[in-house]
């Protein structure tokens, strides 16, 4: 059987799949679809807890995962991320200009006001995020103008002092692992994933569902020690079509 999952690495210890957006990673009550952990059961064999799922993503979010193929490498590689030895590397674009890198240090937990959802909160666990801007960027005069093309002058005006033609692309470096946490703690800085139906606001995502499909969140790098051999390993996953193409919109 020929599995639908992209694999980037694998050998008789792990395996390194690129998830596609759309797919959960965890079965849970409230979840009827298929979800990751159910493809690694019946494609490739993995009777381990979750599926053997060395860490999470977010529904919508791509990229790079871990997955462990014994007892012993789930334990290890568990390990290596509670102690901080992993190294992530992540891809988002971000409303607004970013000049410099800089770092996030904020709690994360669970919304008062709404428990889909999480913000920064002196009661929650501890989260740290680093980021780098790559580049910024703008849409294309024709582009701009052919994704909002039924707008009239002073809707367009409003856009402009919205400043929505302004973007980063930003490399993240996560530190720790909670829920949603680079999306929250790139919201808190006031530039929040394009795409991001839960942190954008509502106004905002609509106006970016008209040219990015999803939330512009990829995992493009992971680095870590092999369980059995200790080598330390750097894996990656490509930027996915679908994100390329919102990119193509923009120029630098």
């Amino acid at each position: 059987m020929v599995s639908s999952i992209k694999v980037i690495y694998q050998d008789d210890h792990l395996l390194a799949v690129d998830k596609p957006p759309h797919l959960v990673v965890d079965p849970a009550d409230t979840v009827k679809e298929e979800t990751l952990a159910d493809i690694l059961s019946s494609d490739f064999g993995i009777k381990l807890l979750r599926g053997g799922i060395v860490h999470r993503l977010d529904k919508e979010t791509s990229g790079i995962l871990l997955v462990a193929k014994t007892q012993q490498a789930l334990e290890n590689l568990q390990s290596q991320f509670k102690e901080r030895k992993t190294k992530k590397e992540y891809l988002a674009l971000v409303h607004g200009t970013v000049e410099s890198a800089g770092k996030v240090e904020g709690n994360i937990g669970r919304n008062p006001g709404n428990r889909e959802k999480f913000t920064v909160l002196d009661a929650g666990k501890e989260a740290v995020t680093e980021y780098q801007p790559i580049s910024n960027s703008k849409f294309q005069i024709s582009n701009f103008q052919s994704i909002f093309n039924e707008l009239n002058k002073i809707q367009m005006r409003k856009l402009e002092r919205m400043k929505y033609n302004q973007f980063t692309l930003l490399k993240c470096y996560p530190q720790t692992g909670r829920t949603h946490q680079i999306r929250v703690h790139l919201k808190c800085i006031n530039h929040p994933i394009v795409a991001d139906e839960k942190y954008v606001g509502r106004k905002m995502y609509r106006l970016d569902k008209r040219w990015c499909p999803r939330l512009f969140l990829h995992a493009k790098k992971i680095g870590f020690y092999h369980p059995t051999s200790r080598e330390w390993m750097e894996l990656e996953s490509e930027l996915p079509e679908d994100l390329k193409a919102a990119l193509n919109y923009l120029s630098s």
